[in-house]
């Protein structure tokens, strides 16, 4: 199916510098929101406590609930409104990890019954101890930074043929960040510590495409995360598997745009660097639209008809595919024309 012209020619690499700003005006926005709220809003998977859904029989102030959990002895609580507003469902979030008996679910509702004067069914409890959290967090960032570094060596050596050199820097980086784990230096600082080494090793190891690819997924995860703390939206273990999936989306994206550039640069090698990459995003265009629409079709009727639980795990899907279907084409490989310029400075 050919969505796009064969012949449409537009000047995507022409207007990378707009795109550069405009990357550069997200991930700034995105880095102050998270400076400002601390970093990401987490959920009690990743920080410990209880969460409490219940569902009353008609609709009841939020006052009313809070005054009613005074009378269990949750610690810190707070509630909010949950899906559909018609629903009358509610989570209850606190900070303490209450061992969750079926006594203590009688407890609740009792108490919820009585300060609202409705009848409250509980619909779910769950519950994550402080340490369990913290080693769900710590996993959560390893999972990431480890995705990141084998796709790294996947691209070098499928574009470049340069597996040893990325596999000696991958494991050289896993050692060094396991050292300083052993040494308790605060995990998140130390992932974004060797992303950056990360990319300056690309550079001076002129591993292009692989620190293309990179630094298209650190872009998307990076505004992804960003916009999910402009927002104040929990950050989950299912955001984390959206994520990842994000990376995997994003990856298969740039490597067909990464694949046409490789075989232009063989049958026209005689033409300058930035016509063969704007051509190669011309002739890929059909595909990467249509997939990503295709994707889109599905996240979005996920977001739509899926209800609560799944809604932000399809709205981070939603932001993913379009910040990645943007950075394949305007990130990953405009990097191959600057990689271009350094070489002729030298």
């Amino acid at each position: 199916m050919q969505f796009v012209k064969p012949d449409v020619n537009i000047n995507f690499i022409g207007r990378r510098k707009i795109a550069y700003i405009l990357s550069a005006v997200m991930i700034g926005i995105s880095i102050v929101s998270l400076i400002l709220h601390g970093g990401p809003r987490l959920g009690i998977d990743f920080q410990g406590g209880t969460l409490i859904q219940v569902k009353s029989l008609a609709a009841v102030d939020i006052d009313a609930i809070k005054a009613g959990l005074q009378d269990v002895d949750l610690g810190q609580s707070s509630v909010q409104e949950f899906g559909d507003p018609e629903a009358n469902e509610y989570l209850i979030r606190t900070d303490r990890s209450v061992m969750t008996t079926e006594g203590f679910t009688t407890d609740v509702q009792q108490a919820l019954a009585a300060s609202t004067g409705k009848e409250v069914e509980i619909r779910r409890v769950e519950m994550v101890g402080p340490q369990v959290g913290q080693d769900l967090r710590e996993k959560a960032l390893f999972a990431m930074f480890y995705a990141l570094l084998f796709i790294t060596i996947y691209i070098s050596g499928r574009f470049e043929l340069k597996w040893m050199i990325s596999a000696i820097m991958t494991a050289a980086l896993i050692g060094a960040v396991y050292v300083f784990t052993l040494m308790n230096v605060s995990i998140p600082w130390l992932i974004v510590g060797a992303l950056v080494v990360t990319l300056v090793l690309f550079w001076f190891l002129e591993l292009k495409y692989a620190m293309g690819a990179i630094a298209a997924l650190v872009h998307d995860v990076t505004i992804t995360v960003g916009i999910f703390s402009i927002l104040d939206k929990e950050f989950t273990l299912a955001i984390i598997a959206a994520l990842l999936t994000i990376i995997g989306y994003s990856l298969n994206d740039t490597i067909i745009v990464f694949d046409r550039i490789r075989e232009n640069l063989r049958k026209y090698h005689k033409n300058p660097l930035e016509i063969i990459l704007n051509r190669s995003v011309n002739e890929t265009l059909s595909r990467t639209l249509l997939t990503s629409l295709t994707t889109l079709f599905v996240v979005v009727t996920l977001f739509v008809l899926g209800g609560g639980i799944i809604h932000d795990f399809a709205f981070a899907l939603i932001i993913g595919v379009i910040v990645g279907t943007y950075s394949s084409i305007f990130v990953a490989s405009p990097i191959l024309l600057a990689w271009q310029a350094r070489q002729q400075k030298k």
